[in-house]
């Protein structure tokens, strides 16, 4: 078995304990605005797939199309497959298409990197937000995309399946 990580993360960064959530990603050197900081690897599920293996591989998927995720095979994958990016109501990294993951800003060496959940998940959730940011939205859902002020504050930095509903929305 080939012992690589699935997912690919800047030698700019490291994981260590995060103050939001468990263990977060954070620059261990400064990195310029459109850098790629992270890039999410892993195999592909549709969602049934995805639903079978939910609870065995603990939230350590993204969504990259309508009914696709990309997430590890195993529990032994799990730790090479996470991007430990929390979510943050004033984030400081993107997703770029599907899977990889830019600064939106500089960023000094010390901070933590964070995307806002709401560029990349479309779910059936609610979860207290605890990035502390005077922003916060106290409660962040998988359905966040929806709201309209946060369509226009990250236009352009939405996964692009998301980007293609809130397209299609402001359409009809």
């Amino acid at each position: 078995m080939n012992d690589r990580p699935l997912s690919w993360r800047s030698p700019k960064t490291e994981v260590r304990h995060s103050p939001i959530h468990g263990r977060g990603l954070f620059a261990v050197a400064d990195i310029a605005a459109g850098d790629v900081v992270a890039v999410k690897g892993g195999y592909i599920y549709d969602a049934a797939q995805w639903e079978a293996a939910r609870e065995r591989l603990d939230s350590s998927e993204i969504q990259v199309g309508e009914h696709l995720f990309i997430a590890p095979a195993d529990v032994a994958q799990w730790e090479g497959a996470m991007l430990f990016t929390n979510h943050s109501c004033e984030p400081n990294i993107a997703i770029d298409g599907q899977i990889v993951f830019v600064a939106m800003r500089d960023i000094a060496a010390g901070e933590e990197l964070t995307h806002d959940w709401a560029t990349t998940d479309d779910a059936d959730f609610e979860l207290e937000c605890h990035c502390g940011t005077p922003s916060c939205r106290g409660v962040i859902s998988g359905r966040d995309w929806q709201k309209p002020e946060l369509q226009r504050r990250y236009r352009g930095w939405f996964a692009w399946h998301i980007q293609r509903r809130i397209e299609a929305s402001n359409d009809t």
